[in-house]
């Protein structure tokens, strides 16, 4: 459907939208607006509840607002957590897309939207893609890469795609579309098909069936003008790889983090560095391989160290710019004017580097000797470092950095060997970097093992601003949204800005499909809870068992349990073992148990879905925080009830954490039991959430622990679970919420009627609410569609042009006489459209 919103032609391909669709895409374009006038602070915080459409939404608005008002937003940087859910925006991309084609036609503008991700989901060279570890695949790249490995070969690398890439795949742009991961791959590979007919304008210079395309360069080069780019969030929230792919999107841009509730968690872990005695030790032979490595190169190639001398007297802007392409260690973020300064005189010379860093690291060992926890600021690890080694703070800044520009000029290919000394070197940066909102913590083991030694060295960021701050100010629009975000005022506390919105969406529903009870007690009334005191006993975890023998035989296919921790899962699954309950449940499910290793927990929910495919049933124990409660769906018979046993808070008695707390109450005004009760709830309102992915699914979400019944509790949980949440269901005993849950499943089995007008709004009646007639809103899209239109003729004949004038330009800067253009032949584009380019021949 085609619809005016606040007189933004929207295009949405779907026949009806949701009511809280129309309200959030109204939201977002106030966001935009904002954002537009004021050329940035455009920011929201969204709360979205669980399938309701939430993508699709955001993309229809977006590009919509992209093809009325060009000049107003550039392009949309979507940022999501996995690839599953890359992938999943990217095919919502393509069926607005053909929506949008189907209205626009021919005068649909040149659009391409696509994905980026790490090597090894990108890789297609023969001898490196089956490597499953990331950082081995990362590794063989730059072996056949790097630029030392292309000037032993002419300018040529050891890869074929690559080479590819570089002598035309700049050159050519990729044809409009919209790009998958799969899609990618495929174009690299298919791109020889293409060139394989097709006469390049460079003179002399024929490619044929063996040229091909790397996709990863590929898609890092086609970013800066694609008009939608998704990948994770931490290529765009952590500094250190946010500046190697990150760094040339335009201030027009917007930005939306999707599934953004753990934010604040992954800035903090992006600036934060955790240094144990083994990585100290590692560092030492790190420094005395550098130390051999300069030694020998000094003998033979002494000029390319003399080089990096000179780039690295000019600032560090320039030594970034001249190494590039062989970006290989992500550093900790800088400041722009620590970039433009020369680097510091006594790390200049790479002897002088290396035994400024052996002593760095000789203090570390030193400070890591201890027997007692030491907490201190930044401030005074800094004044020790001075007075002991000698050492100032304004080298420590360029230290990261500077490694770097050693390992590439020592031609250094597995910077993996390197881990520790990069640890360390991001420590350097760090510590010399910022004072303000971080805390130095060093522990001589862990508490749960006192009797082990195991120092370590924690440089925490205590202020999440920190990391998100320069993407605030960068972008004129940025919009935070999930659905479990409640309360939504602790985000602008957390993150230091202004939103111009901030809203709860409600989840409007043809029927009661969502069941949410609060059980407080089991069937001998005892009181159900994980708090500490309570967890070893007995009648307590026979009471979480009994009741999960219950749901479990009146729930069918699948139920999911939550526990809050894997030691509590662990403590109360052999009980039960020893109780018998297990058996019950076996004879109602199949059970299967989340662990902390990927690949048994991948294989456990392969299984779960049989089980439940085939009508069998299952259970699976699972864990809040874990893998399963972040980013598996169990849509329909996958999840009919998910019970959450305890409130998962976080361990509270972490030195880090604490540090946090008393940061966040002294800097920020935030309570310590609020950031606590607002981090647990977020928590297991995802582990509920993962029950109703889409309007026509139906699910039961169980909370199990009496201090849910608290409203101080309670009232931290979403607004569309709070609304669900019956004024009785709100404090059950367990034989209580199974009748409630049979109750509900019976009315499930029920046949329904959509409830148009209300749940679902045509474009009539949207033209409605805001007070216009249909007809008139109607005559007002299509001007609209045609304003559009006629925009994207114009410009794609300046295009044209513009193009013809190159091409004679360049037909006579090479002396070619008498070359006409003509068009390639026909491809098809991996999104399923034609597209056509212009070339030279000679006549």
């Amino acid at each position: 459907m085609k619809f005016l919103l606040d007189g933004l032609p929207v295009y949405f391909p779907y026949e009806y939208v949701y009511k809280e669709q129309y309200e959030y895409m109204l939201e977002i374009k106030r966001a935009y607006d904002a954002g537009a006038a004021k050329g940035g602070d455009g920011h929201s915080v969204l709360e979205m509840p669980s399938g309701t459409g939430k993508t699709v939404s955001l993309l229809s608005i977006t590009i919509s607002y992209q093809l009325a008002h060009p000049t107003k937003i550039g392009k949309l940087i979507y940022c999501s957590r996995t690839v599953p859910e890359i992938e999943k925006v990217l095919e919502e991309m393509r069926g607005l897309l053909d929506y949008i084609r189907s209205h626009l036609g021919e005068h649909t503008p040149p659009f391409l939207g696509l994905a980026l991700t790490s090597r090894k989901n990108l890789c297609i060279h023969p001898d490196i893609r089956a490597e499953r570890n990331g950082k081995v695949v990362d590794a063989k790249c730059r072996g056949k890469t790097a630029s030392f490995v292309r000037s032993k070969n002419e300018g040529k690398s050891e890869c074929d795609y690559w080479n590819g890439f570089e002598d035309i795949g700049k050159q050519e742009e990729l044809p409009p579309g919209v790009y998958n991961l799969d899609d990618l791959r495929k174009y690299g590979l298919l791109s020889c098909c293409v060139l394989a007919i097709q006469t390049i304008i460079v003179p002399d210079r024929r490619y044929g069936e063996d040229k091909v395309y790397c996709p990863y360069f590929l898609a890092r080069h086609a970013i800066t003008r694609a008009n939608v780019v998704v990948y994770s969030y931490h290529y765009l929230l952590d500094p250190k790889i946010a500046q190697l792919v990150s760094k040339e999107l335009g201030k027009d841009s917007v930005v939306v983090f999707d599934e953004a509730h753990n934010i604040d968690s992954v800035l903090i872990e992006s600036m934060s560095v955790n240094i144990h005695k083994r990585h100290v030790d590692r560092a030492t032979t790190n420094i005395a391989k550098l130390r051999t490595k300069i030694k020998t190169m000094k003998d033979k190639d002494a000029a390319r160290l003399s080089e990096e001398y000179q780039r690295l007297v000019q600032g560090l802007q320039a030594a970034r710019e001249a190494s590039s392409a062989d970006a290989a260690m992500a550093n900790p973020v800088l400041p722009a004017d620590v970039l433009e300064e020369a680097v510091p005189g006594n790390i200049r010379q790479a002897e002088h580097f290396v035994s400024f860093l052996e002593r760095f690291n000789e203090f570390l060992k030193v400070r890591l000797s201890v027997l007692h926890v030491v907490h201190e600021p930044p401030n005074a690890f800094l004044q020790e470092l001075s007075e002991k080694v000698h050492i100032e703070r304004k080298p420590l800044r360029f230290v990261a950095e500077r490694l770097q520009s050693l390992v590439q000029t020592l031609e250094l290919v597995d910077v993996d060997d390197m881990a520790s000394l990069v640890l360390v070197a991001n420590f350097a940066t760090l510590v010399g970097t910022y004072q303000q909102g971080f805390s130095l913590i060093i522990e001589p083991f862990d508490d749960r093992a006192p009797s082990i030694p195991d120092p370590v060295l924690h440089f925490s960021c205590m202020d999440a601003s920190v990391a998100i701050r320069p993407v605030f100010e960068r972008f004129q629009s940025v919009i935070i949204t999930s659905g479990t975000l409640s309360p939504l005022e602790m985000y602008p506390k957390i993150l230091n800005f202004r939103p111009v919105s901030m809203r709860s969406f409600d989840m409007s529903l043809p029927r009661t499909s969502l069941c949410p009870i609060i059980v407080t007690r089991d069937g001998e009334q005892t009181a159900l809870s994980s708090r500490f005191e309570a967890r070893d006993d007995e009648q307590v975890i026979r009471g979480y068992g009994a009741l999960l023998v219950d749901m479990c035989a009146t729930v069918p296919d699948g139920v999911i349990c939550f526990f809050v921790s894997y030691t509590y899962m662990e403590n109360i699954v052999s009980t039960w073992a020893d109780q018998g309950i297990i058996d019950k449940l076996r004879h109602n499910k199949l059970v299967y148990i989340e662990t902390k290793d990927a690949i048994e927990t991948a294989r456990a929910l392969e299984s779960y879905n049989k089980s439940c495919e085939n009508g069998r049933g299952a259970l699976l124990l699972s864990v809040a925080r874990g893998k399963v409660s972040e980013g598996v769906d169990f849509e329909h018979h996958f999840g009919r009830a998910v019970l959450m046993f305890g409130i998962p808070y976080v361990y509270t008695q972490s030195r880090i954490l604490r540090a946090r707390l008393e940061y966040l109450h002294d800097n920020l005004g935030v309570k310590e039991n609020d950031f606590l009760t607002f981090d647990a709830m977020r928590h297991a309102a995802q582990c509920v959430g993962r029950a109703i992915r889409s309007k026509t699914d139906y699910g039961i979400m169980c909370f199990v622990d009496s201090r849910f019944a608290r409203a101080d509790k309670r009232t931290k949980l979403p607004q569309w679970i709070q609304r669900k949440i019956k004024a009785g269901h709100q404090s059950l005993a367990a034989n209580e919420a199974v009748s409630v849950s049979k109750e509900f499943l019976r009315e499930m089995a029920q046949p329904y009627e959509k409830n148009f007008g209300v749940h679902l709004l045509s474009a009539d009646q949207i033209a409605e609410m805001q007070g216009l007639d249909p007809s008139e809103a109607a005559a007002r899209a299509a001007a609209a569609t045609d304003a559009v239109s006629a925009a994207s003729k114009a410009a794609k004949v300046a295009a044209e042009a513009a193009k013809a004038a190159e091409a004679q330009a360049s037909a006579a800067s090479d002396g070619t006489t008498g070359a006409v253009a003509i068009a390639a032949p026909t491809s098809t584009s991996t999104s399923g459209h034609a597209s056509k380019k212009a070339r030279i021949i000679p006549e």
